[in-house]
């Protein structure tokens, strides 16, 4: 069954790979997707598939339903939007918006989910409902909340759910996933230093230094890594700025100073040690030279933590295309974060990576980067996944 798919999808894969390319050239920033969100919903009602549009304001659902008997009912996601980046690749279908790009490829996230609608709606032997969630603001713009929000599994109820995304340094023909944490918890922080300010000339004795404070506070950030999470845990901080004063008042010592920066985790336990350290070295180290510090610690998406049946079942699909060999069911976990970690503590289920990578090494240029593009010649395999999952799921090994 899976190498009829492949097959018959690439025939398919010019009409495909011009979605994607399309999309790709159209770029749409998170609760923005507009024309993106309209092409999904007629691409999919094209096919005869129930549509629901405007779910979590941009979101889009169709609805595929099994001709065999059966009541299970599973989601399969993807991700519409983009990122603020100016593209270099140079592309016949590079960005036509200035200053945003599809550089994490969720372009073909998108095109690969509907070239799994198409199938499963020409090919309905199954034995329940599949809902296709294109999600909008993947990218830290709540999408996901958003479609949770609006009442996403009451309105489309689903046992499990999955989600699939690329990963150019992961060679094509590849897939990866594991159980458990797979992605980090993605928080940031900000740290506004108060001291009275003064002239760094002629005063500096009489002045609070708001500059050394920082200084401390930025090597200290990394004593919580190497010194309060435990060596078998992980944990990631990183300064992101730095501000305060003027770079044409080189002479004055700034009354306030501002750090803001990132940081990653896999356990509640870690996450909240990272909230409360920030928060007694600012406060401590301002005391210690005659500041006062205001920390502020938000929490992003949590940790994405697979399910373990279903990352199981995630395996055995991706292994029915590619072989046992070209699935590793126990990748390293990233600290990059997700937001389908949210519908993964609504529903059970996993997420999966297919690999990109095409160069002579394997890989491509990175995500988030602006050499990044979307690799179509994966589309046939990414759909192939999709309709795999969905006969693990619903088709002769649940019977």
């Amino acid at each position: 069954m899976t190498a009829d798919v492949i097959e018959a999808v690439k025939a398919w894969q010019p009409a495909l790979a011009a979605i994607r390319r399309d999309i790709h050239a159209h770029p749409e920033m998170g609760m923005e997707e507009v024309r993106t969100a309209a092409l999904v919903a007629r691409e999919l009602r094209a096919m005869g598939v129930e549509v629901e549009e405007g779910v979590g304001r941009l979101g889009v659902v169709g609805t595929i339903r099994g001709t065999r008997p059966g009541q299970r009912v599973i989601g399969l996601r993807a991700d519409m939007d983009a990122l603020q980046i100016a593209e270099q690749t140079g592309k016949p279908w590079a960005s036509t918006t200035p200053g945003t790009m599809h550089a994490c490829g969720h372009d073909g996230h998108t095109t690969m989910l509907l070239g799994a609608a198409r199938w499963l709606s020409e090919h309905r032997d199954f034995a329940g409902t599949v809902h296709l969630i294109f999600q909008p603001a993947e990218e830290g713009r709540g999408g996901a909340r958003a479609m949770l929000a609006d009442g996403l599994f009451d309105r489309f109820p689903c046992d499990a759910v999955y989600g699939l995304h690329n990963k150019p340094t992961l060679p094509a023909g590849r897939f990866a996933t594991r159980k458990g944490p797979a992605l980090a918890a993605a928080d940031r922080f900000t740290v506004t230093f108060h001291g009275t300010g003064g002239h760094g000339g002629s005063t500096p004795h009489l002045a609070t230094d708001v500059t050394i404070v920082q200084a401390h506070f930025v090597l200290a950030l990394q004593t919580i890594i190497g010194r309060n999470v435990a060596a078998v845990e992980a944990a990631v901080l990183s300064v992101g700025s730095i501000q305060g004063g003027s770079p044409i008042s080189s002479n004055v010592m700034p009354a306030a100073l501002t750090v803001t920066g990132t940081a990653r985790s896999y356990t509640p336990a870690v996450r909240d040690l990272l909230e409360r350290r920030i928060g007694e070295l600012a406060q401590g180290l301002a005391m210690a030279h005659g500041c006062t510090a205001e920390a502020i610690y938000h929490r992003g998406v949590p940790a994405l933590v697979n399910h373990a049946e279903q990352t199981e079942l995630a395996v055995a699909a991706a292994a029915a295309l590619v072989g046992e060999a070209a699935v590793d069911a126990a990748f390293p976990p990233v600290t990059g974060a997700e937001d389908f970690a949210l519908m993964l503590e609504a529903r059970p289920g996993a997420f999966m990576f297919i690999g990109g990578g095409n160069g002579p090494d394997g890989t491509s240029p990175n995500l988030h980067t602006p050499h990044f593009d979307f690799n179509d010649d994966i589309i046939p395999m990414g759909v192939a996944y999709w309709v795999s999952v969905v006969d693990q799921e619903l088709g002769q090994q649940r019977r």
